[in-house]
């Protein structure tokens, strides 16, 4: 009886893991995601079962990595980013083409190398500022800005915008958390609004220059590369205050809105379920970030606070810029809205992000002592 109670103890601690706020937040926002995919998928077979594959993989990752001490993650750090950098170098001379772009890996099936620097990255500079707490100097950030260029670089070039913005946004996330100071970042930004034009801007692709110039005016080409937002923006707008309901969006079923069961999802959602439904999961995603800034705000370590702000910063930036995508206030990049998008890689990233906010949360007395 006794041994039946401890091994009934050690498999409970195993499942004890989860922060019960941020756990309920996510089952909220995947139910959600199941409804809607239902919906969008009805005229993909399999797309759904598809889906809830995606997830139970997911919270399977989630929770694995939710069982993992932040000292034990810092071990992997430089592996990873490693591995991750190589692999980019890889894809950069063997990679595979599709859709005019060189992203992929062919290693008996195609992979997406950029997807591990979602992580890696932030990984790799939490370690560094965690090893030089207490003693950072300028040249310091120099350092960590270049380990955020060269993977940025070469994700740029395939090119992959959506990844790059990304990766860049949660490397600087980290960057600006360990401690950079508020006079840089307003010299930062304003190197940024003469270097867009002047440099950014001439060395854009053709592609990338017209989404932004599509972004402004979609009009302009309504029947071509304007056609996807404006169908999108219809979509929302005929969804009205409370939705057309569910099953019911024409744009969707009618096959006006493209790529609706992973980019556009949230334009199905938004014309199905309206106003209400559009503030219900905003709601949400604002309550997950809220969670994971409280996870951040409380670790007790530079590494595990740096690591909870990356990966909130990964899940703010997902929702935000599929959703300011869907409304045309963004150009329209490849970046799914999280948990309710069909994508197996995005959800994987997303399920590793959140192990590691539960981890930091769990292991926080463990890491004190």
């Amino acid at each position: 009886m006794e041994n039946k109670s401890v091994y009934w103890q050690r498999f409970r601690a195993y499942f004890m893991v989860f922060d019960v706020p941020l756990a309920i937040l996510i089952f909220l926002i995947v139910s959600t995601g199941i409804v809607t995919m239902y919906s969008a998928g009805i005229d993909f077979p399999g797309r759904l079962e598809n889906h809830l594959r995606n997830i139970v993989i997911a919270f399977f990752v989630m929770w694995f990595i939710a069982n993992v001490p932040p000292q034990t993650l810092m071990r992997f750090a430089i592996p990873i980013y490693a591995v991750g950098v190589s692999l980019l170098i890889a894809v950069a001379l063997f990679g595979v083409i599709k859709k005019g772009a060189r992203r992929w890996l062919h290693i008996g099936f195609d992979i997406q190398p950029s997807e591990i620097l979602k992580i890696a990255v932030p990984l790799m500079l939490a370690w560094y500022f965690q090893k030089r707490e207490g003693t950072l100097r300028w040249k310091d950030f120099g350092v960590a800005a270049l380990i955020l260029a060269i993977p940025l670089g070469l994700i740029v070039k395939q090119p992959d915008l959506g990844t790059a913005l990304l990766v860049g946004a949660v490397g600087f996330t980290v960057i600006f958390l360990a401690g950079l100071s508020w006079r840089l970042l307003i010299g930062l930004f304003l190197a940024a609004l003469i270097l867009v034009p002047t440099v950014v801007w001439p060395r854009l692709h053709d592609y990338q220059k017209d989404r932004v110039m599509i972004m402004l005016d979609p009009t302009k080409d309504a029947l071509g590369k304007g056609f996807h937002i404006i169908q999108s923006i219809i979509a929302v707008g005929s969804g009205g205050t409370t939705g057309k309901g569910w099953k019911n969006g024409t744009q969707s079923h009618l096959e006006f809105i493209p790529e609706h069961t992973t980019d556009f999802i949230s334009a199905v959602y938004l014309e199905e379920f309206g106003f209400f439904g559009s503030l219900f999961l905003v709601t949400l995603y604002f309550l997950v970030v809220v969670r994971g800034l409280m996870i951040a705000a409380n670790a007790p370590t530079m590494f595990a606070r740096l690591m909870a702000g990356a990966v909130t910063a990964i899940f703010f930036t997902y929702a935000f810029v599929n959703l300011g995508m869907v409304v045309g206030i963004l150009p329209v990049v490849g970046v799914p809205l999280p948990f309710v998008s069909f994508g197996g890689t995005a959800m994987m990233t997303l399920g590793m992000g959140l192990g590691i906010l539960m981890s930091v949360q769990h292991h926080r007395g463990l890491m004190k002592s």
